[in-house]
């Protein structure tokens, strides 16, 4: 089963950009997946058992840390590589 999950991490403190580069270079390492990042969100699309597997190994560092940190995620049951919610 595909799935898509747009996300925007959001660290609570000042200096944040290096948490943020770092999440998303965590998701362009996973081979298999489609990454795709814009200025406000990050979309990935790939199994199932990946992408979930991913977000729970990705984020416990993130959410580790001292700082209070925000991640809105959107999920999608389908395939957004190929348009708009492609088949």
């Amino acid at each position: 089963m595909i799935l898509s999950v747009e996300m925007s991490l959001y660290p609570l403190k000042e200096g944040y950009l290096p948490d943020i580069q770092g999440f998303i270079d965590y998701l362009h390492s996973v081979a298999d997946l489609y990454v795709k990042t814009n200025n406000m969100s990050t979309q990935v699309c790939g199994d199932y058992d990946v992408v979930m597997n991913l977000l729970t190994t990705g984020l416990k560092p993130i959410m580790a840390q001292q700082f209070k940190a925000i991640l809105v995620c959107k999920f999608l049951n389908s395939d957004i590589r190929e348009g708009q919610y492609a088949q």
